[in-house]
């Protein structure tokens, strides 16, 4: 895992360089490391919601709709998945 993934799921970092983590994601293509913060249970909803419509500024719309249809993650998470599919 990088370390901008690292930044992204720790607690002792502040809620903008984790915001900051995920953009830099984003911008970096990495959508699997966007999915899998978006699969984390232990992460805060708020960073899985930003990873998910990363996820869409991605065009990652093979891994949006394996996340519509996973039924480990969250019913809104989900929905949301597909939506942005």
């Amino acid at each position: 895992m990088s370390t901008t993934f690292q930044t992204a799921v720790k607690k002792n970092v502040s809620r903008t360089q984790r915001y900051e983590a995920v953009d830099t994601l984003v911008r970096a293509g990495e959508t699997t490391n966007l999915g899998v913060l978006v699969r984390m249970g232990g992460l805060r909803g708020e960073f899985r919601r930003h990873a998910l419509n990363g996820l869409s500024d991605c065009n990652a719309t093979t891994v949006l709709e394996e996340l519509s249809e996973d039924t480990a993650i969250e019913p809104s998470l989900r929905r949301r998945a597909g939506e942005l599919a």
